[in-house]
């Protein structure tokens, strides 16, 4: 596998008049990382051993943030209607730098879909080296939810998916809601632990360079326990390495369109009998059109980071149906059906707008990955070490994130890294806002009102494995900047008390907020549902980034 062509706004051949607003901006952010050119094709100088928390301090490198989506479905899906090349024009359209296809698993894809997605995948590669395509597979965990799974390119890539789907895949086995076998929970639970064993057993082989996992809207049904997530990351860690912290389909309640029950990211279920008894019905909400799993301080993720152990989140499309789009599914032929094509018929247009929650990739929500070159398994590093943030309606341009002792001269540490101090030391936390520099898809020159920090406790590995609480997790501070535009840095001082704890970020544009889930004293001013069928996703948009930790040692 060979580094891609760089795109165009880091290619410094590509003269500056060809560029937009957003391109000119993040070439601009390349530049200040000290990655333009040729440094970004080769990657940046090594991450020092004081990076890894061995070592008092931190000098992580400088990053260019890749955006991305890992959620995208075609044709190759049997719910989806759009084909390959039609995701991919929207994809670059929309400004994405990488995208993975992770169709949903059926006994048609893994017969026939794959291969022939495979070939188009490769073919898109060899015509547009600026794009990073991946193939990926939306696996049907036992006993849960769903999860993206993709690898590195290669030539067992097709071959690990399909190999995966047929020996581990919940829908297949029958192992899933509403199937004979899904009440047998305690092995449909452990068959899950054995997917993902499997999947680090092909990284460490290497049968395949790399491969990760990431859940799918966790609490949209509720049967995506507080358990099996950790034991789905401790089963296999670095490769099962976060969930999405906002789910797709965020244009489900745009008022008058779906109808008056609808919720942002479809998220409209009550429990049943497979859901989790201990999560309240809440939790089957969006807040801001994020997961209430994410969105809650001091809720599920921040138990997980209490525990010390990073688990990343992320933002995307799940694109099956844009809403407002023209476009049906064709017609079968007769004698053909998704079990023996692995394809639906190419759509056709019809003039006429029809149903659909989802926009295009990268419409609307965006991951962002930290990376010091160009390529495939730049993105995969960058992911598994949580240099990641997320946005919706392309709410920022850029967002760099350090901790550094006081009296450090380095870069410290930055998103999902480890710094060591001591006890007592005083802290800075540096958060470089980028804000958007033209209007986004909607025609909105969205703007940032305030950046919230939230501070956690870390207390090592839970002793209830089931528990979705961090009672020392809490906002910390909050920064007002409206009015604020263009590139600026704030400057937060923290003191290390007797205990290692983790700092993340999230802001918002300031048009609707209230109450965290668990009180004021935890989160007086943050995400809330909405009223159903009037949640406008472009009127209440919010970035979340990853942690970092601090390590605190004895003075």
């Amino acid at each position: 596998m060979t580094d891609q062509q760089l795109p165009d706004w880091a290619d410094p051949s590509v003269s500056p008049t060809d560029l937009d607003a957003q391109g000119m901006s993040r070439r601009g952010l390349l530049r200040r990382a000290g990655l333009f050119g040729a440094a970004f094709a080769l990657g940046g100088a090594a991450t020092p051993a004081a990076a890894t928390g061995r070592d008092l301090g931190g000098s992580d490198p400088r990053l260019a943030y890749l955006v991305g989506d890992h959620h995208v479905h075609s044709v190759y899906s049997h719910d989806a209607k759009y084909t390959f090349s039609q995701q991919v024009r929207a994809a670059a359209r929309y400004g994405l730098d990488w995208l993975v296809f992770n169709e949903h698993s059926n006994f048609g894809h893994a017969h026939h879909g794959a291969a022939l997605e495979h070939q188009e995948i490769l073919k898109a590669r060899a015509e547009n080296p600026r794009q990073l395509i991946f193939q990926g597979l939306e696996w049907y965990i036992p006993a849960a939810e769903h999860a993206t799974v993709f690898a590195a390119p290669g030539p067992h890539e097709v071959d690990l998916l399909t190999r995966f789907e047929l020996a581990y895949d919940g829908k297949l086995l029958g192992y899933t809601e509403g199937a004979a076998g899904a009440a047998d929970t305690a092995r449909n639970e452990a068959h899950a632990v054995k997917a993902v064993q499997w999947l680090a057993e092909q990284r460490r082989t290497g049968y395949v360079d790399d491969v990760l996992v990431l859940a799918n809207h966790p609490l949209r049904l509720g049967i995506d326990s507080p358990h099996e997530l950790r034991n789905w990351r401790d089963a296999a860690t670095g490769i099962v390495i976060g969930m999405e912290g906002a789910p797709g389909a965020q244009g489900a309640a745009i008022p008058g369109w779906r109808g008056a029950n609808s919720i942002r990211g479809e998220y409209e279920n009550k429990p049943s009998a497979q859901s989790w008894s201990g999560y309240p019905a809440d939790a089957y909400l969006t807040y801001g059109g994020f997961d209430w799993a994410t969105a809650t301080v001091g809720g599920l993720w921040d138990s997980m980071l209490a525990e010390g152990r990073l688990f990343s989140i992320t933002s995307n499309s799940d694109n099956h149906r844009t809403v407002f789009d023209t476009w049906k599914n064709g017609d079968w032929q007769p004698g053909q059906n998704f079990d023996n094509t692995g394809k639906v018929p190419d759509p056709v247009d019809t003039g006429t707008a029809q149903p659909g929650s989802d926009f295009w990739p990268g419409q609307f929500s965006r991951t962002h990955v930290g990376v010091t070159r160009y390529g495939y398994r730049a993105v995969m590093e960058g992911l598994r070490a949580g240099r990641v943030w997320v946005d919706h309606g392309h709410l920022l341009d850029g967002l760099d994130v350090r901790v550094q002792r006081e009296c450090d001269h380095g870069r410290g540490v930055t998103l999902g890294g480890r710094l060591r101090v001591r006890r007592g030391e005083r802290l800075t936390l540096s958060v470089t806002v980028t804000t958007a520099s033209r209007p986004n898809p909607q025609g909105i020159l969205p703007r940032l009102a305030h950046v919230d920090v939230i501070r956690g406790a870390v207390r090592g590995p839970a002793a209830d494995r089931d528990t979705w609480r961090a009672p020392d997790t809490r906002v910390v501070h909050t920064a007002d900047v409206t009015g604020r535009t263009g590139t600026y840095t704030l400057r937060i001082p923290l003191t290390a008390g007797d205990e290692s704890f983790y700092l993340r970020l999230r802001g918002g544009d300031g048009k609707r907020q209230g109450t965290g889930y668990l009180g004021a004293a935890v989160d007086p001013h943050g995400p809330i549902p909405h009223e159903p069928g009037n949640g406008d996703p472009w009127a209440d948009t919010w970035f979340y980034a990853n942690p970092v930790f601090v390590d605190v040692t004895g003075a």
